[in-house]
Order: structure tokens, then C-alpha cells, then sequence
């Protein structure tokens, strides 16, 4: 029978369209169907759903590592999987960072597929109802859902909903064994999460009403977290491994705060640098009194978990400096200090050349909306030595090469610290996503002054950016990219760590009256004028640009990649010289277009803000290019093979050095002098020109969002290895590239209905703040 329901969400009538064989007679629950589906309704009338699903052809990547896990002793793998271990027990703090229902999801997949596996819960669900596109749809989003631990992708910070009807899901799961051998488990858990797991309400991460964020309560908004920013820069507390919950008193109904830190202890015993329990605090703008109260132990079961495998992995450490790096781990997870996880830093920036590669802690801010808590990831990976032999020269070269950055000696840093510079193949990525290289750690003092690392993951690049379908490129471009896009990505990868992230020095003020530059003589380059700004102590770039700081720093390190990648000797580093040489400087320079293009994907009009701090950065440097004239860089509207609306991307090879070059070099210099005076005025408001979309100017990119869109391609999964351990012997099991491959990995990495317990009594306590 086909029938019509007509709803008027916001004064727009609607009439939907269905297709049944059965009516319902309960009214009750009609009444809750009806209810249910007008608020899935009024969230999907205004979203493009094709933005909020995992389409069913994308493509899962095997993060292969067996030939260089081969290649490991029998100790070297024992310590591996112990930190394999630490860092996937770890990276299910990422749930609780994600969203309010992850933790909820997690539970219920894993329960799921731990009672049939992804073959068996298949048949079932075609039995039950589900065609095969939705069986398809079912299991592309368990994958995307373990692959970005959480229902909110990694790479953007959309939420993904499943493509396949609420009501056969339910069915699915009350017919599934799952439920058979444990019916009020499975019930509650479905319960607790079905409406967010098929909402739309909060359809990014962000505060307030800009999305959902779990590093702070439901009820706080950028003026909480700017408030409490300033009493962790009062107090010198690092915001990287903690959380904001704002709280009513109820005698006094006054506003107070909570920051949280990561720890397995919860008591406030003493500890180096910390003040806990509760303090009064007198934020500048707001000029009351405020409550805030300093406490430890969130995650800490979680934790413990994490603590325990790094104390067996001491145990087979290759070195003093392993054993002292891992100790301070330990120190650092157990007591919440970060000046414990800074030493650890320490001691692993000094082992050079490990055979078995390894960092974990709270690191990357990029998901805070804030800008300065850290995501926790953790990752173990084996030295591949031929490509490192080619960053370990990139290095060699590394001072003579900082030389042609366009500022002056006065902006670099006094020496340069040449760091350990690897190639490696990762066994395991604990986390919410997996990036091709790394610049750790973020601590702006130890970078500073002390050194850093650089890895460039070999297996994530080979695996993971070979474009299946190339679009937005003219024919003969696309023959070249295919190419060469690999080798001149491994160009880009290695400059943009190593010299990007690397290079540039940070004025400060260390003590009063003491400066780490010479303020009387040092000449701000666009006003040439002394300079009048710097960062006091206890201040970070991270806590001055907040916001933008990750975005920032990644134009700034994406900007002097494809600025030095010009140079002859950086590509013959990397073994390309004559007309080769040209090619992949053409296609660097053309992927950097194409990107900032692209990037418009991760751009939310009904916020004007970005989801992604590295397309934010890719499409400024598109804007800045254009900018350049000259036809230098220019998009063309034109019709597709397919009759529909399609865009090229077109960039004049012949005018890359006169034109594209002073362009990038000149922006470049304005990123490094802001960022270097601590100019967050100036710097923040031009990187928001840059960062507009608008319809104002041409090339419309407003407009040109809708073309991207329509032909975005899916962002492929990375299914890993597992360890394990028999008879005293560390085994690696592989898993085809597929959903279910990727599924039944998860299932095998967290086998214990233990961690289930854990993970379930955290979420518990989670719930009243959402």
C-alpha cells in the first residue's frame, strides 16, 4: 500500500512517501514511532544526508606490516605488543572524547559481532529484512565507526548516522544471539543510544551551539573554555590531558568548574605543579569571583589499563633510555602530571634510531574546539631504512636548507636541534585516525630547546593516498598525478615535518626583564618597527591562538613544503633530478591546489567555521595563490562526462617560480613573524581573510561548495594488525581489507567482556553531564 504522511517542519510542508505491507494497530507505540520519526525528520529536513553517511563503496586499506614485523627478535616483539596493547586500550579514551554515545555504540557492535561475526550477522540480517545494500550500509558504518572510534569522522568531525532504517537495525539486534543470551543487556544499551545514534541534532564537534563536544559538558560554550583557560594559564596547568565541566551550585546556585585530569590515582594527594581541590579565581573580562576545583582520575580505569601494559613492556625495552622513557610514562598516566609525560619526551627524543618506534599520551589538539586539549592516540611502528636513509640526509641538509626560508635569522630558531628523522611502518595507531607523518612532541618549550622527532608513516602513505577516482583534473594532468603523486607526497611529508614544523622561533619573556631574543635590536619585518609583542611565561602558542592554532600551524608547515620542495637539492635528496624533478614539483604544487579545493568539503556554511585544520590550511593556501594573479592558479566551471556541473583546476607550471613563489613566500614570512611575536590580532585576522568562502569574490567559492560536494569521494578505512601472544611467542594476525575484516579485528583486539565492564561504568558516569 503507498501512502503519504505530510509534516510542516518550519513552515515548509513535506510530504514523505511510503511503501508497507502492514499498518500498526498499536496506538502506543505508533504514537512513539510518529514522535520519533518527526524529530529524526525536523534534524534531516535540513542536512544533505549523502554529508552524514558512510557510502557502502568505501574502500578499507590494509595497514600491512608483516615483512618489517618479520624482521623483529623475539624481545623487540614482545615490547611491540605490549605498546600495541597500551595504545589500543588507550585510544578508547577517544569514545568518551568524541561523543556522549560512543561509549554506548562501542559496547553494543562489540557485543554484537563478538556473538556472530560480521558473516553470520549478515545472514541473519538478510533474513530479518535487509537487502543487501543495507547489509552493506550496516556494516560500512560499524567499520567507520571503529575506524574513527567514535560516530564522528576523524578527518572533518561530521557525525555519521547508518544507511539503513532505524527500525531494521532494531529488528537486527532483537533477533541477533547478542541478544538471545543476554536480552536486558542488549535492550538497555540499545535503548540508551538508538535516538543519537540516528540523530542529526548536533551534526559537528564543536561548543555550544556550534555542535557537541565531550571534552567539556553539555552546558559550556567558548566563553567557559576561554575563562578556564585563563585560570590553567594562572595556575601553569596544562590543558592537553584534561576536561571542563561546568556545575550550579545548589545552595548558592553559582556557576563553578571542574577541570578534570587523566590519571589512574583520584585522590589529591600531592603532586609537583598541581593545586587540588578547590580555588577562588578572578577571570580578567568577567572581574567576579569565580569557583574552580581541580580533580584527577578521569578515564582511570581506562588508564590503569594502559599503565600495566607499559610496565610489561619495560620489561623487554632495547635501552636505559626505553626503560626511563616508559617510567615516566607510567609516572605521568598514574599521577595526571604532563611534566612527568614531558620528561618521558625527553628521554625518547634522545633514542635515536629505534628498531621499534613508539609515542602515546594526550597529543593532537585538533579536535578540541578550543584548540588545546589533547586526543589521546598511541602508536608502535618498525624502521623501514631505505626511505629513512633519505630523511636521515633531509636532516644532514636540514640548517643550510632553513636558510631559504623568507624571514630573517632573527625569527630562527638560535640553533637548530636535528632531530631523528624516520621512516616507518606502523603495526598499530591507537586512536581516532591515522596521519602520514608526525612532528612530536608539542611541547613548544622541549621543541624549542630541546629537540623533537620526525616520522613519516611508509605503509599509510602506500596504502592510503592512492586515488581510486581523480577528479577536478584536466586529462593530461591526471595521467602525471597518478604518477607521481606518492613520491611527490613523500617530498611534501618530509619537508613539511622536518623544515615546516621544525623551523621558526618563538619570542618569550622567560622571566622578567629576560628575553630569549634581543627586543631592542630584532625588526618586525612588515613594520618595520621594533617588536612589541611576545609570549610572557607560562604562555603557549597553543593557548594564545587557541582556535586557529592547529589550522595555523599546518599552513605554515604546508606552505614551507611547497616552498622548498623548489629546490633542486631538496629533490635530489629523494632521488629525483632533471625532468622528473619537474614533474613532481608540478604535481606538489597541483595537489596542494586540488586540496584547497576539495577542502571546501569540510567547510559548514550554517556555522561559517571549519571541521578540518589541514584543509582549512590547504584551501588559505589556494586563496593565496589565486591572489597572486597572473592566471597563476585559476578554477574553471564546466560539464562533466555525466552531464552535470564539474570543476577543473588549472595551474600555469610556467609561472610557479615568478609568480607562485614570492606569493607563498611573502605569506609564509607574515605567518612565521605573527606567530613568532605572539600577534594574535594580526595573525587571527588574516587568516580569517584568507579562511572565508564566500560568493563575493571569484571564483564564488560559496557556490563552487555545492560541485564539490555532488562529487566528493569517501575517505578510505585503515584496517591493522593484531598481536597476540602463544606460548610465549607474539603472533601478528592479518585480516582482509573489508568491512568485515576491519570489524572482526576490533572484535579480536578486545575480546574481554572485562574492558566491556570498564568502559560501560565510565560512560555511567559520563551521563548526567549530557
Amino acid at each position: 500500500m503507498l501512502f503519504s504522511i505530510v509534516y510542516a517542519v518550519k513552515n515548509v510542508r513535506i510530504e514523505i512517501f511510503f511503501s508497507t505491507i502492514h499498518c500498526c494497530v498499536d496506538l502506543e507505540s505508533e504514537s512513539k514511532t510518529l514522535f520519533r520519526f518527526e524529530s529524526t525528520l525536523k534534524d534531516r529536513t535540513m542536512a544533505d544526508l549523502s554529508q552524514y553517511i558512510i557510502p557502502n563503496s568505501t574502500e578499507v586499506a590494509l595497514l600491512d606490516c608483516q615483512k618489517a614485523f618479520e624482521g623483529l627478535s623475539n624481545e623487540e616483539r614482545l615490547y611491540a605488543h605490549h605498546l600495541a596493547q597500551a595504545s589500543f586500550k588507550g585510544g578508547l579514551i577517544v569514545l568518551f572524547q568524541t561523543s556522549p554515545e560512543s561509549p554506548g555504540i562501542f559496547l553494543l557492535l562489540q557485543k554484537l559481532f563478538r556473538a556472530q561475526d560480521p558473516k553470520e550477522l549478515s545472514e541473519l540480517a538478510l533474513s530479518v529484512g535487509f537487502t543487501q545494500e543495507d547489509v552493506d550500509g550496516f556494516l560500512i558504518y560499524a567499520a567507520a565507526f571503529y575506524g574513527n572510534m567514535g560516530n564522528y569522522k576523524s578527518f572533518g568531525d561530521t557525525k555519521f548516522i547508518p544507511n539503513v532504517d532505524e527500525s531494521k537495525v532494531e529488528k537486527l539486534i532483537k533477533s541477533s544471539k547478542a541478544y538471545k543470551q543476554d536480552p536486558a543487556g542488549i535492550e538497555t544499551l540499545w535503548s540508551a543510544v538508538h535516538k543519537r545514534m540516528f540523530s542529526l541534532e548536533h551534526k559537528e564537534l564543536g561548543l555550544g551551539d556550534k555542535g557537541i563536544s565531550t571534552y567539556y559538558s553539555a552546558n559550556c560554550d567558548e566563553v567557559d573554555a576561554k575563562i578556564a583557560q585563563e585560570f590553567l594559564d594562572a595556575k601553569e596547568i596544562s590543558p592537553y590531558n584534561t576536561r571542563l565541566f561546568k556545575n550550579k551550585n545548589p545552595g548558592t546556585g553559582e556557576i563553578e568548574y571542574e577541570v578534570r585530569l587523566a590519571s589512574v590515582e583520584s585522590s589529591n594527594a600531592d603532586l609537583p605543579g598541581y593545586v587540588f581541590g578547590e580555588t577562588s579565581f578572578v577571570p580578567k573580562e568577567l572581574g567576579r569571583e569565580l569557583k574552580f576545583t581541580v580533580t584527577r582520575g578521569d578515564y582511570s580505569p581506562l588508564m590503569a589499563q594502559v599503565v600495566n601494559e607499559l610496565k610489561s613492556a619495560e620489561a623487554h625495552a632495547a635501552n636505559d633510555l626505553e626503560k626511563r622513557m616508559l617510567a615516566e610514562y607510567v609516572k605521568s598516566f598514574s599521577s595526571g602530571s604532563i611534566l612527568a609525560h614531558k620528561d618521558g619526551s625527553r628521554y625518547w627524543i634522545k633514542n635515536t634510531g629505534p628498531i621499534v618506534e613508539t609515542y602515546i599520551g594526550f597529543i593532537e589538539s585538533y579536535r578540541d574546539p578550543y584548540g588545546v586539549r589533547g586526543e589521546f592516540e598511541g602508536f608502535v611502528a618498525v624502521v623501514n631504512k631505505d626511505m629513512s636513509a633519505k630523511f636521515s640526509n633531509l636532516v644532514n641538509n636540514a640548517e643550510r636548507l632553513l636558510a631559504h626560508l623568507p624571514w630573517p635569522v632573527e625569527y630562527e630558531k638560535d640553533k637548530f636541534l636535528r632531530p631523528d628523522f624516520t621512516s616507518l611502518e606502523v603495526l598499530a595507531f591507537g586512536g581516532s585516525g591515522i596521519p602520514a607523518g608526525i612532528n612530536i612532541p608539542n611541547y613548544d618549550d622541549i621543541r624549542q630547546n630541546e629537540g623533537f622527532k620526525n616520522v613519516s608513516l611508509g605503509n599509510v602513505l602506500t596504502s592510503g593516498y592512492k586515488d581510486s577516482k581523480v577528479t577536478f583534473l584536466r586529462e593530461q594532468d591526471k595521467e602525471l598525478y597518478s604518477k607521481y603523486k606518492i613520491q611527490s607526497f613523500e617530498v611534501q611529508v618530509g619537508l613539511h615535518e622536518l623544515l615546516g614544523h621544525g623551523s621558526g622561533k618563538l619570542f618569550i619573556e622567560e622571566e622578567p626583564g629576560q628575553f630569549n631574543f634581543d627586543k631592542d635590536a630584532v625588526t618586525h619585518t612588515e613594520t618595520k618597527e621594533k617588536v612589541t609583542s611576545w609570549y610572557k611565561s607560562g604562555e603557549t602558542w597553543d593557548s594564545k591562538f587557541s582556535t586557529i592554532a592547529s589550522t595555523y600551524e599546518e599552513c605554515r608547515a604546508e606552505s614551507v613544503g611547497i616552498y622548498l620542495c623548489l629546490l633542486s637539492d631538496v629533490q635530489s635528496i629523494f632521488g629525483h633530478t632533471g625532468d622528473e624533478a619537474d614533474d613532481i614539483i608540478y604535481i606538489n604544487w597541483l595537489n596542494m591546489v586540488r586540496a584547497g579545493l576539495l577542502a571546501l568539503e569540510f567547510y559548514s556554511p550554517e556555522t561559517s567555521s571549519w571541521r578540518q585544520a589541514h584543509m582549512n590550511a590547504r584551501f588559505v593556501i589556494l586563496r593565496v595563490l589565486i591572489e597572486a594573479g597572473e592566471d597563476l592558479v585559476k578554477i574553471e566551471k564546466v560539464t562533466g562526462e555525466d552531464g552535470n556541473p564539474d570543476l577543473l583546476v588549472l595551474l600555469d607550471r610556467a609561472k610557479i617560480i615568478s609568480v607562485g613563489k614570492p606569493a607563498i613566500g611573502a605569506f609564509l614570512r607574515k605567518l612565521q613573524v605573527y606567530k613568532s611575536t605572539a600577534d594574535v590580532e594580526a595573525g587571527k585576522k588574516m587568516y580569517a581573510y584568507y579562511s572565508d568562502v564566500n560568493d563575493q569574490d571569484e571564483p564564488k567559492f560559496l557556490s563552487l561548495r555545492s560541485i564539490v560536494m555532488d562529487r566528493k569521494q569517501p575517505r578510505k578505512l585503515f584496517v591493522q594488525h593484531h598481536t597476540y601472544i602463544e606460548d610465549g611467542v607474539v603472533k601478528l594476525q592479518s585480516y582482509e581489507p573489508s568491512p568485515s575484516g576491519l570489524i572482526q579485528s576490533f572484535v579480536d583486539r578486545f575480546p574481554s567482556e572485562d574492558l566491556d565492564q570498564v568502559v560501560s561504568q565510565l560512560w555511567e558516569k559520563e551521563k548526567p553531564f549530557y
